[in-house]
């Protein structure tokens, strides 16, 4: 992308200068819309929790909880995961993704299928769960199909692609077994713990799902945040075999009650552990920084606290497999979810669409400009005040959202939600600042919305 904007060429043509085509332009709508669902998930589920901390507190199988889950897990996650693959298909994984209505449509399902589902969790109604999870099921599905094709011929490492089919296949069990599960809390059909059946559940969606999509990614976007050389060879398998098997194996032996879940916990710690390692080689092997990024950069702030709390929630992941059920590892359970899924996740995700956004930005302003007007570089489009505010706020409210629901802290609790949904709110006003960028000077220059 830096090369991009210092040569100036357009985005999405032909280069007549050495015959080698452009990728092609990332839609400009589908992505936004994706985006502006994400935020606000995001911000309803950090506003809940600041509003009445006591209603998610205690133990954490009950609907008030699982709805605040689902919309950090499907709202902000998985919506900004489909939203980004838009962009990140032409940008970085060198394949062609245009929206057409069948992508509006898995869209349509998405939105409609994730507020159905917390709206049928915040009012304790089980009888709406199934219908609404297989509306999102059947959303992901969809782009997965169209995702299938050109992720296939995509010039991109394989393990890459691999990192991202078996994350798709996941989220296909994962959904799946959430449709079960909704449908059992009406009719009970399935044998054995149901808090094991959650857990299983939660753990294939979490690790089968997002880390592997966020990891396979990344070892494409991280580069272009840090800068650095491009990760390759076998080690990239590693990762994912290691996930695959751990996310996979560990679903089974909650779900079947098999016990020795702790190997296949070891193993997904290995994947990441092998995850961390290519990022240490990446910052071992740095390209020039363009010499508009300014220092300390918010994306790779996130990206660093993110990696911490995913080494924190590792830990206690490994301990909660081999210690005994007690009110101690209630609490540290909590910890656990809230630094692996808001910690980890849902922060890194952040820190990618703080760089990622930018480069979508500009490809549209650079085209919408026609080459009349001189184009901000994506380095310059965020408001860096926000961004850095937005990183302190993430840095205190995430551990203190950990403790406070661990120790059933509800001053604490409402501390850290507070803190984070203002580091939400500020968030979504730069993500604003950023995307009108792309929508200057469209009536004149870029025709109708893609």
């Amino acid at each position: 992308m830096d090369r991009l904007s210092e040569t100036r060429r357009r985005p999405g043509r032909s280069d007549t200068t050495i015959g080698v085509p452009r990728n092609p332009l990332p839609p400009r709508l589908l992505p936004v819309l994706y985006i502006a669902i994400a935020h606000i998930a995001l911000t309803f589920a950090f506003a809940a929790v600041a509003w009445d901390p006591a209603a998610v507190a205690g133990f954490f199988y009950h609907p008030r909880m699982l709805a605040v889950v689902h919309l950090v897990t499907l709202g902000w996650i998985t919506a900004s995961i489909l939203g980004t693959l838009y962009i990140v298909s032409p940008v970085a994984l060198r394949m062609t993704l245009p929206a057409t209505w069948v992508d509006y449509t898995a869209f349509l399902l998405v939105t409609i299928g994730v507020i159905g589902m917390v709206g049928h969790f915040w009012i304790a109604e089980y009888r709406g769960m199934p219908w609404s999870g297989a509306t999102v099921a059947a959303g992901v599905l969809v782009v997965a199909l169209r995702v299938a094709g050109p992720l296939r011929r995509a010039p991109i490492p394989v393990a890459v692609r691999w990192h991202i089919a078996l994350a798709f296949l996941n989220i296909a069990l994962a959904a799946t077994m959430g449709v079960v599960l909704g449908q059992n809390r009406v009719r009970p059909v399935l044998p054995g713990y149901v808090l094991d059946h959650v857990v299983a559940h939660a753990h294939l969606a979490a690790v089968g799902w997002a880390s592997l999509m966020v990891v396979g990614v990344g070892y494409r976007l991280l580069p272009m945040v840090l800068p650095a050389e491009m990760p390759g060879g076998s080690r990239l398998f590693f990762t994912a075999v290691c996930l695959e098997i751990g996310a996979v194996g560990l679903f089974l032996s909650l779900f079947l009650h098999l016990g020795q879940g702790w190997v296949f916990a070891l193993l997904i710690v290995a994947g990441f552990g092998a995850f961390l390692s290519n990022v240490a080689w990446m910052l071992r092997h740095p390209r020039p920084r363009p010499p508009a990024v300014r220092t300390p950069d918010p994306a790779v702030l996130h990206a660093a606290a993110a990696f911490a709390s995913l080494v924190l929630s590792c830990a206690l992941g490994l301990w909660l497999t081999v210690a005994p059920a007690s009110a101690t590892t209630n609490r540290a359970a909590m910890a656990y979810g809230v630094l692996g899924l808001v910690g980890f996740l849902a922060q890194m995700i952040v820190g990618m669409e703080g760089r990622v956004l930018p480069i979508f930005a500009w490809y549209w302003a650079f085209e919408n400009s026609q080459g009349r007007e001189p184009v901000p570089s994506p380095h310059e489009m965020p408001w860096r005040a926000a961004q850095l505010l937005g990183f302190v706020l993430w840095l205190v409210g995430v551990p203190a959202l950990a403790a406070g629901l661990a120790f059933d802290g509800l001053s604490i609790v409402r501390s850290g939600a507070t803190a984070l949904l203002a580091a939400a709110l500020l968030d979504s006003a730069q993500v604003t600042v950023i995307l009108r960028h792309a929508y200057r000077h469209t009536r004149s220059a870029a025709g109708p919305l893609r």
